[in-house]
């Protein structure tokens, strides 16, 4: 083992030597950054009419498993309703945990509460943090602070695109547990883009539950329909809007 240790240590000390030497790429200004992913976001939410899709929820641990199919249907405004299409499994999971879920979305995403919920300045401190390029590409890394424990807000960090400033990656925790059943949640929301507007393209989440323990959650979207005055334009590829 020493052999090998002694082998590698020239080499690691020469490879921290040539990346020291690299000039670091400047970092923009945060704010500004920060104000025109607001700007983006306003004018493709300006641009973008309700919409349907239908949504897998998995969840489940080493000895409980459940699963769910629902509808979901997002208005102009932003204002989402749930149908549940199926389900099975673990009915204690889909009440108190899937069933939650639901609730909460639907509550956050009323005018009333949306705003409140947004990353905005307002409602969170951002800190520039890297450029970081990513599967979707280049991109600007903030850590992100909620200013108030509402538990519709997170703290972790986000990935903005440096092409068009949509938000590619979210990763972190509720700033407060959304509910008595969850001790603690780590989640990561990937997106892509179909057209001019992103999409989820996956969320992973981790979460300490009781009763349940450690568990997992999945959550896919497909089927996803536009609408608009001549009828729905249908999309080829899985995805959830970020709003």
């Amino acid at each position: 083992m020493k052999r090998i240790v002694t082998f590698f240590l020239p080499a690691l000390f020469l490879l921290a030597v040539a990346a020291s030497a690299q000039p670091s790429a400047s970092l923009p200004s945060g704010d500004d950054v920060v104000a025109k992913m607001l700007q983006f976001d306003a004018l493709r939410q300006s641009q973008l009419p309700g919409y349907t899709a239908i949504r897998h929820y998995v969840a489940g641990n080493n000895s409980r498993r459940a699963e769910m199919v629902v509808r979901v249907e997002c208005a102009s405004d932003g204002a989402k309703q749930f149908t549940v299409l199926s389900e099975g499994g673990s009915s204690a999971i889909r009440k108190h945990i899937f069933q939650k879920l639901l609730n909460e979305e639907t509550e956050a995403s009323r005018r009333g509460t949306r705003n409140s919920t947004r990353l905005t300045p307002e409602n969170y401190e951002f800190k520039l943090v890297a450029k970081e390029t990513i599967a979707a590409g280049p991109t600007y890394v903030f850590e992100v602070s909620p200013k108030t424990p509402n538990k519709y807000l997170i703290a972790g960090k986000i990935w903005v695109n440096a092409d068009d400033y949509s938000i590619d990656r979210i990763e972190g925790q509720p700033a407060r547990s959304p509910s008595f059943w969850v001790r603690s949640v780590h989640f990561v929301h990937t997106y892509q883009k179909v057209g001019q507007f992103w999409f989820a393209s996956s969320t992973d989440t981790k979460s300490q539950i009781r009763v349940f323990g450690e568990s997992e959650l999945t959550i896919t979207s497909s089927d996803y329909k536009l609408k608009s005055s001549s009828g729905p334009a249908e999309l080829d590829h899985e995805a959830r809007l970020f709003q």
